[in-house]
């Protein structure tokens, strides 16, 4: 097929890759404008755009893809179908029908679940079982279109945010791939999605990362794996931010237990962000139900590190609080 591709971020390129590999010709590739970044503002590709760039082909970046201009550029633009994949923008029908296959997207979930911009984060930090890909026949609703594929990806108990954005990019382009094969060939059978189970999963922003110990230990250690690597889970340690990277839940059982992941003999109950235990390799940390036990951190200032380094430079005292 003669295909245009839509995306913008490392999720996308995957899926760009892969249609490249199997014969599929992209006559123009799509991506968000590119965004100044450090100190000195300069302009950063977008990753898509890079990745278009690699491979020698025509790159269009429209800051409003409704803009008239925008609509002509794709209209003259031969193309059998337009493949969008995490573009940014809402496609205008204008767009959706233009061509003969219209606008095929690549979804990170299970439609009708998680409908939005972060289905993997919040598929991991609702503590789904699993999560996996839906190839969609776009519409002019939110993820709302006719389902033509989609392939399920079982989540691991210490899956991230990270891992599974890695493992669903590779999923999404291989069935992307088929999708486009089996719709050319007339074996596809659109599905219509029914009402969505799921809240809208809605674009992470860094003030989510922002831990309320009043929730149970096992809600904030899903949120801690939901976030990694952005925007990151965090409170605040004499005055300086403190990342938690990786935690363990250890549940409360009436001051009884022998540490691997039960309640050791003894230990105080404490006020939700207060540390109650220091141990070799963990930071105890009482919840409003059970206890976080932090193994991975990084201190404002400081690299990332596991707690027991951290510890070895660093001392903290049983009965600290952690601001929130």
């Amino acid at each position: 097929m003669k295909l245009i591709f839509m995306g913008t971020p490392d999720f996308s390129v995957g899926t760009l890759e892969a249609l490249l590999e199997a014969g599929h010709t992209v006559t123009l590739v799509v991506s968000q404008p590119d965004k100044p970044k450090g100190r000195g503002h300069e302009l950063i590709p977008t990753p898509v755009k890079a990745a278009a760039l690699r491979h020698n082909l025509p790159v269009y970046q429209p800051a409003r893809l409704r803009d008239a201009l925008a609509v002509e550029t794709l209209q003259k633009t031969e193309a059998d179908a337009i493949v969008v994949v995490a573009f940014g923008q809402l496609v205008p029908k204008s767009i959706l029908e233009m061509k003969p296959y219209g606008c095929i997207n690549v979804h990170a979930s299970l439609l009708p679940r998680y409908r939005g911009a972060a289905p993997i984060q919040w598929a991991v930090i609702a503590g789904e079982e699993e999560s996996g890909v839906t190839i969609m026949q776009m519409d002019e609703g939110l993820d709302t279109g006719d389902m033509l594929l989609k392939r399920s990806v079982p989540l691991e108990e210490k899956e991230t945010g990270g891992s599974l954005f890695d493992k669903l990019s590779q999923v999404g382009a291989e069935l992307c791939v088929e999708a486009l094969e089996k719709l050319e060939q007339g074996l596809l059978t659109p599905e219509k999605q029914g009402e969505s189970p799921t809240a809208y999963a809605s674009m992470l922003t860094k003030d989510m990362g922002r831990i309320d110990f009043t929730r149970p230990a096992r809600e904030i250690e899903r949120l801690i794996r939901g976030l990694n690597p952005w925007p990151s889970a965090y409170a605040r340690l004499h005055g300086k931010t403190l990342k938690i990277w990786e935690a363990q839940v250890i549940e409360r059982i009436g001051g009884l237990g022998d540490g691997h992941g039960k309640e050791p003999a003894g230990r105080a109950m404490g006020r939700p962000g207060e540390i109650i235990g220091v141990t070799r390799d963990a930071l105890h940390i009482a919840c409003g139900q059970d206890i976080l036990a932090v193994t991975e951190l990084q201190l404002e200032g400081k690299k990332r590190m596991d707690t027991g380094a951290f510890l070895r430079g660093y001392q903290v005292e049983p009965g600290t609080m952690l601001e929130t």
